[in-house]
């Protein structure tokens, strides 16, 4: 049995350092007056103390290198626990908070899933308002540092075709994880500070513009109102459709641009496509609207600009209820939200880099139907793709199609209803936010869901935010074994 020693240290930093951070909320508390201030009080006690008392226990073995096991099992365990202290403030505070509900809540922030059980936003108390924008920033900036780090080192859906963009860290995760993110907090907290006084610029109050950047920077898509972003409707669409747009591409892009290297970023073949593939989806949809539905043209481009770009980055903001733009943009939006960003961003689901090297292992294989005797090799930016990336790609897809299957036949035993059950499935594992249809749809919540399929939910969000496999392998015999 492996030494679980290294991995309790860092988890119980890390909690202490959610504890920490709920110092924040209970201030906000504090200056609105509600008297609310005793809940994060009572849970950063309980959190700081369990992982002080953690960390202090397995101090003894801290390690600068962790196998690969235990690698596996640190980045699916971080996204496991967390959630559960997460969840303590939803649990005392939050009215009517079951613990399921609560688990729910803190599992989609910190995944920045973004859907939520939550009602009655609008006059939730402000601390609590602001955790849930705080989950979903600490787990943007947490899933930037997996996806540079972790996943490239442990060849995750052809994550490790990035190893060399993510600063090398072979062998030394740890410490290297501990020097990306230093490099990219200062990013990632420029990004948020900066969509925050934007968003004040428009007309949002402070606090509002605080917790929309937080959660827009993270592409999470937690809002303060149940009507979501509907209610800064105007100027505010765009403002957040563009730093959505920034938070979805590889942050080690702006690493390089701060360094001197001004073209590396606009050389990206995903931030191509993915721009690409965004004004085409808009460019479509505004004629739609402008053509079926009674939408002045300016208002069908905001429209059209900033819901596109919430479902395909997983923001999962919405600004109306698309589901009445007619079948045909309903089951478009469904398939771009399976799409998602670019690998190394907050954003989530498939990524763009997935369907390049898709689309060129076809093109490859067309060529060879062709030409039988020819030698071909798919490339990606110029480059050959190894076997092992095309693998563990392909890997993916499958992985991805057949736990989209599974998840969906499980929550349809629970009782939901066939659009309910596979959009549910897919905006959990995609970690988009809205499903489709009248109860978990853009005007809807996931509230009225049974427990059961609430907890398969957690399950998928979990799956999802850490590219399937690095969970699922923990789950193998000969995980253990070795």
């Amino acid at each position: 049995m492996f030494d679980l020693r290294p991995i309790a240290h860092v988890i119980g930093i890390l909690v202490t350092c959610l504890g920490l951070t709920m110092l924040l909320p209970l201030l906000v508390d504090i200056a609105e007056g509600r008297g609310e201030w005793d809940v994060f009080l009572e849970s950063s006690v309980v959190t700081i103390m369990s992982g002080a008392l953690v960390a202090i226990a397995a101090s003894g073995s801290k390690t600068e290198r962790l196998s690969l096991q235990q690698t596996f099992l640190l980045t699916t365990l971080v996204w496991v626990v967390l959630p559960m202290f997460g969840a303590i403030p939803f649990v005392i505070g939050a009215p009517d908070a079951t613990i399921t509900n609560a688990y729910f809540e803190a599992m989609s922030g910190l995944t920045t899933t973004g859907s939520t059980v939550f009602t009655g936003l609008d006059t939730l108390p402000k601390g609590i308002l602001l955790w849930r924008g705080l989950l979903q920033w600490l787990g943007g900036i947490g899933i930037i540092v997996v996806a540079m780090v972790f996943l490239p080192e442990l060849r995750v859906g052809g994550m490790q075709i990035f190893r060399s963009e993510a600063f090398d860290t072979m062998g030394k995760i740890l410490p290297r994880a501990t020097q990306i993110s230093a490099q990219i907090s200062t990013i990632y907290v420029s990004l948020t500070l900066l969509c925050a006084l934007i968003y004040i610029g428009t007309g949002m109050n402070a606090f509002d513009g605080a917790v929309h950047a937080l959660t827009t920077v993270s592409t999470g898509g937690f809002a303060n109102y149940d009507a979501s972003f509907g209610v800064f409707q105007g100027p505010a669409e765009y403002v957040a459709a563009v730093f959505m747009v920034l938070a979805a591409l590889p942050f080690v892009r702006y690493v390089q641009l701060v360094n001197g290297n001004t073209v590396a970023i606009f050389r990206d073949s995903q931030v191509r496509t993915f721009l690409a593939i965004i004004a085409v989806l808009v460019l479509v949809t505004v004629s739609i609207l402008v053509s079926i539905f009674p939408h002045h043209p300016e208002q069908a481009v905001r429209e059209a600009l900033f819901n596109i770009t919430s479902i395909m980055t997983g923001t999962g903001y919405a600004s109306v209820d698309y589901m009445r733009w007619g079948p045909f943009l309903v089951c478009m939006f469904f398939f771009i939200g399976l799409i998602g960003g670019c690998a190394g961003s907050t954003a989530c689901s498939v990524k763009v880099f997935r369907y390049q090297l898709l689309f060129a292992s076809i093109g490859t294989q067309l060529r060879k139907i062709r030409a039988p005797h020819g030698i071909f090799t798919p490339r990606y930016e110029g480059r050959p793709i190894g076997d092992d990336v095309l693998s563990s790609v392909m890997s993916f897809f499958v992985f991805f199609v057949v736990t989209l299957g599974l998840i969906s036949v499980s929550l349809g035993l629970t009782g939901l209803d066939f659009i309910t059950a596979l959009s549910g499935a897919a905006t959990a594992l995609a970690n988009i936010g809205p499903g489709l249809g009248p109860e978990i749809g853009p005007s809807g919540n996931f509230q009225g869901l049974n427990d059961a399929a609430k907890w398969i939910l957690i399950f998928a969000m979990l799956l999802g935010r850490l590219e399937l496999m690095a969970v699922l392998v923990i789950f193998t015999v000969r995980f253990w074994r070795g």
